[in-house]
């Protein structure tokens, strides 16, 4: 049960809130952002600390710049962004924590929005140095996290900063964990699973957590090949991941007696070649022929699917049905994406992929929840717990 301290345990007006974010966004060659959801999501949370007159000091990372000063890794796109969608002014500073950063801070007003340049740009973030962590901790007398994408990181700012200030979760993080919550420990039924992409190993974990808990699971995806070579079958050219066949089987034999039902394809889209070019044929699982490799799930499959999704009153989903960046590979990803846009029961969808796809078809409005947190969600979905979900205080008594 989430019992986690929030913003709205606080009394703000006036306090100093150093407000963790999580604004890595997509950027094009002219480092222009190509997808600012990440931004909007955090704009709820925005909007109250202003309602309450708090003094909001936003953190956040953007890339991979290894603590150094990457030009191109500059929060600037992202601070005017936030300008346009906030509709007030944003300063950004030149440097984190040091004197640019703290003559701002002193200066602010109640409402005013600082923003620290990226925090990656000072290697002591990645490595929680203590010395990183004060000079942060310095500027503010609440911390509060509102990064859900960063929150299985034990970084100077999504960990150690909570370890020595007054803390809690913003509205967007404690909607996430409430809704994960709900989704692990007390679904509607039937609760329907769907798992895709292209590696057993990065869901093996999941699916493990998830068969005591989900009425069926359906796999696709190149992963449905090592399942299905568990099974005896022979996929011809297909993406099979070998040394995790024994695992595959395993988690075939639990489901089995747990009552769980895992569906498979029976029939896939397949070609010889893995290319946008490719011609594509159907084929079934019982007649795979040497020369061709699997790429989407087939039409009776995807038939399948669609029956079980249109049952179900609480469906998650991670991870495409097939290559659907082609688009002769991409019918089985985008019709699972409609159908579960047309559901009036409770959907959810959590991995880069499957947000990309539901995205593309501009059907983000029409599914229940999109998790913003890629390897947090993951971390979740395994049962794991996240370190800085831990770090943070339990509500007051």
């Amino acid at each position: 049960m989430f019992n986690k301290t929030t913003l709205k345990d606080y009394v703000l007006e006036g306090k100093k809130v150093l407000l963790r974010v999580d604004y890595n966004v997509p950027l094009n060659a002219n480092l222009k952002i190509t997808n600012d959801r990440r931004i909007r999501e955090s704009i709820p949370t925005l909007k109250y600390l202003i309602e309450q007159k708090a003094k909001i000091i936003i953190c956040t990372h953007l890339g991979r710049p290894e603590g150094k000063v990457v030009p191109d890794f500059s929060l600037e796109p992202v601070a005017e962004r936030l300008r346009q969608l906030i509709k007030k002014p944003v300063i950004l500073t030149k440097d984190v924590g040091d004197i640019d950063t703290i003559k701002f801070v002193r200066n602010m007003k109640e409402g005013d929005i600082v923003m620290m340049q990226n925090l990656r740009f000072d290697p002591g973030e990645e490595a929680n140095d203590p010395d990183f962590v004060r000079k942060l901790s310095a500027l503010a007398d609440i911390y509060c996290d509102d990064a859900f994408g960063t929150m299985h990181r034990q970084h100077a700012s999504t960990y150690g900063v909570a370890q020595v200030m007054p803390n809690c979760v913003g509205l967007l993080v404690e909607k996430e964990l409430k809704t994960f919550d709900k989704v692990l420990n007390d679904p509607d039924k039937p609760f329907v699973v769907l798992v895709g992409g292209s590696k057993v190993k990065d869901k093996i974990e999941l699916l493990d957590n998830l068969l005591d808990k989900a009425d069926t699971i359906m796999i696709g995806g190149a992963m449905a090949y090592t399942f299905l070579r568990a099974q005896g079958y022979t996929l011809g050219k297909s993406l099979v991941e070998k040394d995790k066949v024994p695992m595959a089987k395993l988690i075939l034999e639990k489901a089995e007696k747990l009552g769980t039902r895992i569906l498979l394809p029976v029939d896939h889209v397949a070609a010889g070649e893995f290319s946008f070019a490719a011609q594509p044929t159907i084929v079934s699982t019982d007649h795979f022929p040497r020369s061709l490799m699997g790429l989407d799930i087939g039409p009776k499959t995807l038939a399948i699917y669609k029956r079980f999704l249109q049952r179900a009153r609480t469906v998650f989903w991670n991870g495409p049905m097939g290559v659907f960046e082609f688009q002769k590979f991409a019918k089985g990803t985008n019709e699972v994406a409609k159908t579960m846009a047309k559901s009036p029961y409770f959907t959810m969808v959590g991995g880069g992929d499957s947000i990309a796809a539901v995205e593309g078809l501009e059907l983000q409005d029409k599914i229940k929840f999109i998790s913003t947190g890629g390897g947090a969600s993951l971390k979740l979905l395994e049962g794991k717990s996240l370190p800085g979900v831990e770090v943070i205080q339990d509500k007051f008594d």
